[in-house]
Formats: structure tokens, C-alpha cells, sequence
């Protein structure tokens, strides 16, 4: 982060934490996508994962007095954002599946379904994850989080944040071959 960005963002979380309503809409406009986006890829559900970043963003707000600004904030969030998912997962661990009341209806619209089809096969096989797996998986794959970086998220050691990766990998790749997703001549590993 540049000098000038480092700036202006400690004064948007200075302005956040006195009560500034604008600067509050300021840091959501800048975070949004990225919280989003780890929550939909750890909860997998469009509506779960808006709940959670909104959650994410309540408490951040209300914590943000107490925020260490040697810590960078983008990691600090993101740890609210995993512990937001977590929640869910556990709460939705003990809640039983919801019945499916309708089919899906058919779309002939010309539009990328391959891209969509393998979103949702990306999606299916995540959601086979462990919740730890998948996220450290996401978090370095999609969002380009260093290993260190993924450590101070979810809270673990580098090493174990690396063989986390690594098993998520053998995993995604096993759920592929299994579902005669992936090519044999090992591409993919």
C-alpha cells in the first residue's frame, strides 16, 4: 500500500470511528467486494454470504476504535469476515437441510454456461471442503493472500496454513477426477 493510500485510509477509519456515517459507506465501498467474495466462496450461498460480509461490517465498525493500526486493516477484516463464516457454517451445521421447492427453470439466453457450469462444479466441490481447508485455499488462490498473511487471518502457523492449501488442492483435484471433471493426463496436478 502506498504512502498516500496508507493515509487515507487511516483517516477514513479515523472518521469511522468518531461516527462519520460517510466514511463508514467510504470503507464498505472499498472492502465490499473483497468481503463479499470470501464469504460466497467459504458459505457458497449468495444470501448467507451477504449476511455474514454485512455482519463483518457491523462489527468492524463497532470495533474499529480498538483497531492496532500496526496490524493492517485489510487482514484484520478479513479474520471478522472468516469468524463471521465460521459461525454460519457451525449454525448451519445444526440446522437440517432445507427442502428444494422448485426446480430450477431453464434460461436458453446465449451467455458463457460453460463458465457457469464449471463456477458451480467449483462451487460443489469447495463446499466438500473443511471449512479450514477451504478458506485458506480461497484466500490464497482468489484473493492472492501471502502465506503469512493467510496465518494472521485465520489465527495458525504458516506450515499449517501451507499443508491446508496443499490438501485443499488434492482434494479439489480427487472431487474433479472422481466427477470425470479433469483430464487424465494429469494437468491438473
Amino acid at each position: 500500500m502506498t504512502p498516500n493510500a496508507r493515509n487515507e485510509l487511516d483517516s477514513i477509519l479515523t472518521q469511522c470511528a468518531l461516527g462519520d456515517d460517510s466514511a463508514v459507506r467510504d470503507l464498505v465501498r472499498r472492502y465490499e467486494g473483497m468481503v463479499f467474495g470470501v464469504c460466497y466462496r467459504m458459505l457458497g450461498h449468495r444470501q448467507d454470504a451477504e449476511d455474514a460480509a454485512q455482519e463483518t461490517f457491523v462489527r468492524a465498525v463497532r470495533s474499529i476504535a480498538n483497531f492496532n493500526r500496526s496490524r493492517r486493516f485489510e487482514s484484520w477484516l478479513l479474520t471478522i469476515a472468516a469468524n463471521r463464516c465460521r459461525t454460519a457454517l457451525a449454525a448451519r451445521a445444526r440446522r437440517p437441510d432445507p427442502t428444494r421447492l422448485c426446480d430450477t427453470v431453464a434460461d436458453d439466453s446465449p451467455d458463457d454456461h460453460a463458465a457457469r457450469w464449471l463456477d458451480e462444479e467449483l462451487q460443489r466441490a469447495l463446499g466438500g471442503l473443511k471449512n479450514e481447508h477451504r478458506q485458506a485455499f480461497v484466500l490464497f488462490h482468489e484473493y492472492e493472500k501471502s502465506y503469512g498473511d493467510i496465518a494472521e487471518i485465520m489465527g495458525c502457523p504458516i506450515g499449517t496454513i501451507k499443508t491446508w492449501v496443499h490438501r485443499a488442492r488434492r482434494e479439489l483435484i480427487a472431487q474433479f477426477r472422481s466427477r470425470e471433471l479433469t483430464r487424465s493426463s494429469g494437468a491438473w496436478t
